[in-house]
């Protein structure tokens, strides 16, 4: 019996992990597609409830599995069965014995999973951190937090520019610029490998959102904005080698910093300063207007 309920409380735990792997990932699925862009937000969700479904599914037939483990009682019960026990109360069997504990740690499991995740998403943080601080501290930067409002890739730009320029022209040039350069930007729009083909108008309208919404930018936008101001672009990434946009260009880089788990709400870029002199910009970039 202890080895059976040690081995319910082994799965239960895997269970738990798998719950928390796939929410880390959906929550990865959810960064990666603008909010701007209900088509592909819509397959998300469709993909996320499969997902979701597909694995409680695969819990609950492993779950079942221990309502077979239940010894045969037959050789014990066989001189009982001629017993009259109308006037004592049921007992509960073993296997219902066993549902009950099953839903009583299942229910505080539950109660537990809001603070686990809490826990699990600020381990996340901190070792993705720890790994950008390294990264940076190789190249005497340290990371400069920008306000998660949707405009963070925006306004990382802004801090490292030497003159004064407002978000909204950024966002501006940078619509206006991708605009007059559709063919460069939209094959990268469209996903043929997972079936969304975005026509010209879609495109067009992704670049009003640009402009109007607070929409989240990423290497479009930046693709854009290194031709604007004609400077490199590099983002740098817990787990990944450092991107460099604008490699064409030969002024110094602008640097970014791309964190997955910095916010609840999933992506968000920050800014850099040099380590030696905190008040000091970011690299010279060129005068805009």
């Amino acid at each position: 019996m202890d080895d059976t309920e040690n081995d319910f409380q082994r799965v239960i735990r895997r269970h738990y992990r798998e719950r928390s792997e796939l929410q880390g990932h959906i929550q990865a699925l959810k960064s990666s597609v603008p909010k701007s862009d209900k088509n592909r937000r819509r397959r998300l969700l469709a993909d996320v409830a499969r997902l979701e479904a597909e694995m409680e599914q695969r819990h609950q037939q492993e779950l079942e599995k221990f309502e077979d483990l239940e010894p045969s009682l037959e050789s014990v019960t066989a001189d009982l069965t001629k017993m009259n026990l109308e006037n004592l109360p049921p007992r509960p069997s073993k296997a219902q014995k066993r549902r009950e504990r099953r839903a009583h740690m299942e229910r505080q499991h539950q109660e537990r999973m809001p603070a686990a995740r809490a826990q699990q998403l600020a381990t996340f943080r901190r070792d993705e951190e720890e790994k950008v601080t390294a990264i940076l501290g190789a190249k005497n930067l340290e990371m400069k937090t920008i306000p998660a409002d949707g405009h963070c890739m925006y306004r990382a730009i802004q801090d490292q520019l030497v003159y004064s320029v407002t978000v909204e022209s950024l966002r501006y040039r940078t619509a206006y610029y991708m605009r007059k350069h559709v063919d460069d930007f939209l094959p990268f729009f469209t996903e043929p490998e997972a079936g969304n083909f975005y026509t010209r108008e879609d495109f067009l309208r992704y670049c009003d959102d640009i402009v109007h919404r607070a929409s989240w930018g990423g290497q479009l936008e930046l693709r854009a904005m290194s031709h604007v101001l004609q400077t490199p672009i590099e983002v740098v990434q817990a787990n990944s080698p450092i991107i460099v946009i604008g490699e064409e260009y030969t002024r110094k880089p602008l640097t970014l910093v791309y964190l997955h788990y910095a916010c609840e709400f999933g992506e968000h870029y920050n800014s850099v300063k040099p380590i030696e002199s905190p008040g000091a910009t970011g690299g010279m970039a060129p005068r805009l207007f």
